[in-house]
């Protein structure tokens, strides 16, 4: 198979993305929860092999009349921010003003963020939380806290999109990469896991996923801690 091939497919690989999030916000429509968490952990890996296999396939060179930055960036906001906005204010889990606060404070902020140039560090981090909001809400639906606690996370990580803190991006970022890469992996699993138990209270996903969030979610700026803002 030729090289412009191979860099094909993978742009075809990334545009699979459209559909699982198509089929993601179906379910959403329908309240289908479990379902619609499903098709976006598969949104989710698709998106965690396509960056590794376009860089080895150089698509930039061989299928440069696609950009595949940009396809990705379109994908990235519908299964990272939009439906877990949307999940999020229609489930019930925010009553009332908060769930219209959150929507608009998740979609508003991440559209600016998606679009600002300076969100990667030069390690390969990413600058302020990166808008993975489908991370945080899938976590939030399996462990139901109070929503004044969802109210408060969402308006900190808002914040947090515009802060010189660090994010570790699970593939690219070198440093403890022998741990990061696994621990993506198995919030993937435990993910997945999670709501194929529809969320089951007694699931030891649930732990799994707690886990897995809080070092991807603070393992970029104790980094910055530990070896300073450009270590």
């Amino acid at each position: 198979m030729s090289a412009a091939n191979k860099a094909l497919l993978v742009h075809l690989l990334t545009a699979t993305g459209a559909v699982f999030a198509m089929l993601a916000m179906l379910a959403a429509v329908d309240g289908e929860w479990s379902l619609m968490f499903l098709w976006l952990v598969v949104a989710f890996a698709v998106d965690g092999v396509d960056g590794p296999l376009a860089r080895r396939y150089n698509v930039k060179r061989y299928s440069p009349e696609f950009d595949g930055v940009l396809l990705d960036l379109i994908i990235d906001y519908l299964t990272y921010v939009f439906i877990p906005a949307y999940a999020l204010f229609k489930s019930g889990l925010l009553p009332g003003w908060t769930g219209w606060f959150a929507i608009i404070i998740i979609t508003f902020a991440s559209a600016l963020y998606f679009a600002d140039t300076r969100m990667k560090t030069k390690d390969y981090s990413f600058s302020g939380f990166p808008g993975c909001w489908n991370m945080v809400v899938i976590v939030l639906f399996a462990l139901n806290p109070n929503f004044w606690v969802i109210t408060a996370l969402v308006a900190i990580l808002a914040v947090a999109m515009f802060l010189p803190v660090k994010f570790v991006h699970p593939v690219r970022t070198a440093r403890w990469r022998s741990v990061t890469l696994p621990m993506a992996l198995g919030w993937t699993f435990f993910a997945g896991w999670a709501a194929w138990v529809d969320f089951h209270p007694q699931s030891w996903a649930h732990w799994g996923l707690v886990l897995t969030s809080v070092y991807l979610l603070a393992a970029g700026a104790v980094q910055q801690i530990l070896h300073g803002p450009d270590g």
